[in-house]
């Protein structure tokens, strides 16, 4: 038999299960219909989820104290990735600082707070399997397959905008905290196509 060691996992490799990223369309219509709706929190955690590119984890468990300097709230931060446990910094855009800000004071949150509280007494705030409810929901009202995407499309979204405008792929290896740049170019999906469309457009 096989041992445990040498075998190489299944998926090594592979995209298995990736989940696309929200297109500028999709990312409107989410937000016009939680501003319609009047959810002052889901507003707040979606446009942080763009902004941050966070893991869910990290995004999660962000207190007040992570986005806000006093009553302001900070145009960038940084925060250290529960997973790779290295630093990695974001902007929050001046949609993102305003929405946060509603939510911190209908919400009456303190510095020390998590940012998003969990209604439920067992978790001190809202966990990753309710995050991923939450944005199964958005999805489904942008009348999006719910299969489809999931709390990774809200982490690639705005860094596969920026690699698709800049085709710089260092900068997005340090938006998402990424140690290698393979792992960005796999997270990304780039595939042998982009790679040769960019060759093309670089005469010598």
């Amino acid at each position: 038999m096989e041992s445990y060691e040498h075998r190489e996992p299944w998926n090594k490799g592979k995209l298995v299960g990736q989940k696309a990223p929200l297109k500028p369309n999709d990312i409107w219509a989410i937000r016009i219909h939680l501003q319609n709706a009047h959810q002052v929190r889901d507003l707040a955690l979606f446009n942080l989820a763009i902004d941050s590119k966070l893991r869910g984890c990290d995004l999660v468990a962000l207190r007040v104290r992570d986005v806000t300097h006093g009553s302001q709230v900070l145009s960038r931060t940084a925060v250290v990735q529960r997973k790779t446990q290295r630093p990695v910094q974001f902007e929050l855009t001046e949609p993102t600082r305003t929405t946060v800000a509603t939510w911190i004071d209908k919400a009456k949150l303190k510095p020390e707070d998590f940012l998003f509280p969990s209604r439920l007494h067992r978790s001190p705030h809202v966990s990753t399997r309710q995050y991923a409810r939450i944005v199964e929901q958005w999805v489904i009202a942008a009348g999006l397959d719910p299969a489809a995407y999931g709390t990774h499309s809200m982490r690639r979204t705005k860094a596969t905008l920026i690699y698709k405008r800049t085709k710089n792929l260092r900068a997005v290896q340090i938006l998402l905290g990424h140690s290698k740049l393979e792992s960005t170019v796999r997270y990304l999906g780039i595939e042998v196509d982009d790679a040769l469309e960019i060759s093309e457009q670089i005469e010598i």
